[in-house]
């Protein structure tokens, strides 16, 4: 399987590597993408020399690395995202790029007749509806490299006759033991220390406020095709049992093992056709090495920005997703408080231009105009952008 890699320089790009580094027999990577880490791109070439497509967000640089390396065609910024797939001889295409950035290249892969391995939450938060008609219209296949999707899709895949329930599991993040009160005054220093997994600054911040439990949930309705009140979540420690289904017949299954990201991607590059375990269990209780909680919503309210998106579908992904990413970036540069996230999304949510069947350019309208009003809301709240 000839593999495009887009997001190649962040954690899930580096598993991802280890991956098809492990497994040579069965993938070749030949074309990729980086941000501003370009220093990483000299070791992947030559662990990979079949590689003759790569693109490098910055212009200036994907011409200096073109003039070092003539056999390979370099592309630059979010269009050459685009080219870079349209034009590499990949059959599959591993979306781990962070952000709205990464709707556009999941639809491209799509259209180009590519096998789309998903680790982009905000493909299917922003443009699910779209992605879904599109997968049918180009008789698309898409894989989850989410942890708890994987772990459902494995789940679904022993009965899903017999699931009356999805549920994620959440690690609470970096302020699980925090109370709202002291989640005043945290810094994105604190923010950033994650206790179980090991995941790049944005992502973990979405942690820490849940929102990245919300976009999971929001996956999980159009991955599984499941209404919010279906998707519960449990919070659980150790991050071992990485999510699991309620049966009709009584008791659960789930996936347990390892906090391990390699073990979800593995499992997608191989379209979910190796080997793999469930456990079924009759309660929580009978994992008696692990630990849970119940799920409190005055503590972790932002899980009800998923119902919103889920019931109304629309633009809401858009609004939800953009407000947070300048909220998320404006607290990570000091300016403003962690609690403001909250207040930033649930603003732009009651206040911005809501449309039921967005067009993609209605999605690009509404996600800048959201930018905007997310700026303006950061400007109010004393971060001076």
């Amino acid at each position: 399987m000839k593999v495009c890699l887009l997001g190649a320089s962040g954690s899930i790009g580096n598993q991802t590597i280890d991956v098809i580094n492990k497994n040579p027999k069965d993938f070749s990577l030949v074309a990729f993408s980086v941000g501003k880490r370009t220093r990483c791109i000299s070791y992947i070439l030559r662990k990979h020399p079949e590689v003759k497509h790569i693109c490098i967000s910055n212009k200036s640089k994907a011409k200096e690395y073109s003039k070092k390396y003539p056999g390979i065609t370099f592309y630059s910024g979010d269009s050459g995202l685009l080219k870079l797939i349209r034009n590499s001889a990949a059959e599959m295409v591993v979306n781990a790029l962070v952000g709205f950035v990464g709707l556009l290249p999941s639809i491209e892969a799509i259209k180009c007749h590519k096998k789309l391995a998903l680790a982009n939450k905000e493909s299917l938060v922003v443009g699910g509806d779209l992605i879904n008609s599109l997968l049918k219209e180009y008789k698309g296949e898409l894989y989850p490299i989410d942890s708890e999707h994987s772990a459902l899709w494995k789940c679904l895949k022993v009965d899903s006759s017999d699931v009356n329930k999805l549920i994620l599991t959440a690690s609470g993040g970096s302020f699980r033991n925090l109370s709202r009160e002291q989640l005043k005054d945290v810094t994105p220093e604190d923010a950033l220390k994650h206790p179980t997994w090991k995941m790049g600054n944005k992502i973990t911040i979405d942690s820490a406020t849940m929102v990245n439990k919300c976009f999971e949930i929001i996956e999980a309705g159009y991955l599984f095709n499941y209404p919010y009140f279906k998707v519960g979540v449990t919070l659980h420690d150790e991050s071992y049992l990485h999510s699991y289904v309620a049966l009709k017949s009584g008791g659960y299954r789930g996936e347990i093992s390892k906090p391990d990201m390699r073990n979800p991607i593995k499992f997608a590059l191989y379209q979910g056709s190796i080997p793999f375990k469930t456990s079924f269990f009759r309660s929580l209780d009978d994992l008696k090495d692990l630990h849970f909680h119940s799920f409190d919503i005055d503590r972790f309210p932002v899980i009800s920005f998923a119902k919103v998106v889920l019931d109304k579908k629309g633009t809401m992904g858009t609004i939800l997703n953009r407000s947070n990413e300048e909220a998320v970036y404006a607290f990570l540069g000091h300016k403003i408080k962690f609690l403001d996230i909250e207040k930033i999304i649930s603003l732009s949510l009651k206040n911005m231009r809501y449309i039921a069947k967005p067009s993609l350019d209605d999605i690009l309208k509404v996600d800048q105009e959201t930018k905007d009003y997310a700026h303006k809301l950061i400007n109010e709240l004393g971060g001076k952008l």
